[in-house]
């Protein structure tokens, strides 16, 4: 049930899609997964900006990595042995990727090698690593979701510190995907996917997690809630992956706006971008496209350019 009205649409242009010379479809593994074995070329997550306005972007099913410049030029950064999904840079540069096969690890984006950086937790592997976002100490707050779902509500929020000290914050969330912190309010907030749910973390400033709930419900589908982003004015920009859409809630959760795909229905993630943080950038994967839209306040600064 929602009391609201329906908010103003926009539509999304496509500002440039995966070439093709980097598109060869084929099974994989991962497709096997996650696509019901269909052949795919790529599969588009992790969009995240370097102070130098250059978009990164992970392909998930074959280890890669691209850097986009602003007038839609494709570059191949590095090619591995692994499944990127979430991507962010901090303030030196690095990038740090949650890997699904590998935990996180971290890029060079200069030289294109990747290093393992948190492959365990203890001796036991993760579920799968998800998404990630830095916290303003530099602490990193990362999502480990598997195949997890309303099946198995074992899902995990987990806090690494800059000394190396790790934390679960909870573990009992049904499909965790998509997280940002907010430092006005001092919480997290993670797409909750297959309980079509957006959940509210408090955190106490030593660190000791409050009452979690659920701060947004949506109306449901095929798949739901993916990648998040937050705006300066603590407004929650939702990218509704198998709805094709993405959804501006304001910090108490009412609508304000739905951006809609003008390519595929799998909207999956976002980033803030251009001069003044004004323009909303959306992987669709679908097609293989970065979609673009003009927002009316900026995002709020990444942890890199803050």
């Amino acid at each position: 049930m929602s009391f609201f009205a329906p908010p103003p649409t926009v539509e999304a242009s496509v500002f440039t899609r995966l070439p093709d010379h980097f598109r060869t479809p084929r099974k994989n593994a991962w497709g096997d997964a996650n696509r019901g074995g269909l052949p795919i070329d790529s599969f588009l997550e992790g969009p995240s900006f370097d102070r130098q306005g250059r978009l990164y972007v992970t392909d998930i099913p074959y280890g890669r990595i691209f850097r986009i410049s602003m007038d839609g030029q494709w570059e191949l950064v590095t090619e591995y042995d692994g499944w990127p999904n979430g991507l962010k840079i901090d303030k030196s540069g690095r990038i740090v990727i949650t890997d699904y096969k590998r935990g996180l690890v971290q890029l060079d984006p200069d030289t294109g090698t990747v290093t393992p950086l948190l492959e365990t937790v203890g001796s036991e592997g993760f579920k799968g690593v998800n998404d990630l976002v830095f916290g303003p100490k530099g602490e990193i707050y990362f999502t480990d979701q598997g195949q997890t779902g309303l099946q198995d509500a074992t899902g995990r929020v987990y806090r690494l510190s800059p000394d190396g000290q790790l934390t679960c914050l909870i573990n009992t969330i049904p499909s965790p995907n998509g997280i940002v912190y907010d430092p006005a309010l001092n919480h997290l907030l993670v797409a909750v996917t297959r309980a079509q749910q957006i959940w509210r973390i408090p955190l106490h400033h030593n660190g000791v997690v409050g009452k979690v709930g659920v701060f947004a419900n949506l109306h449901g589908g095929m798949a739901g809630p993916d990648g998040l982003a937050l705006d300066a004015e603590s407004c929650l920009y939702i990218a509704h992956t198998g709805f094709g859409s993405i959804w501006r809630l304001s910090k108490f959760a009412e609508p304000l706006l739905r951006i809609r795909s003008t390519a595929g229905i799998s909207t999956t993630n976002l980033a803030f971008g251009g001069p003044d943080g004004k323009s909303l950038f959306i992987t669709e994967s679908q097609t293989g496209s970065i979609l673009r839209a003009d927002v009316p306040v900026a995002g709020l600064p990444m942890y890199s350019h803050a």
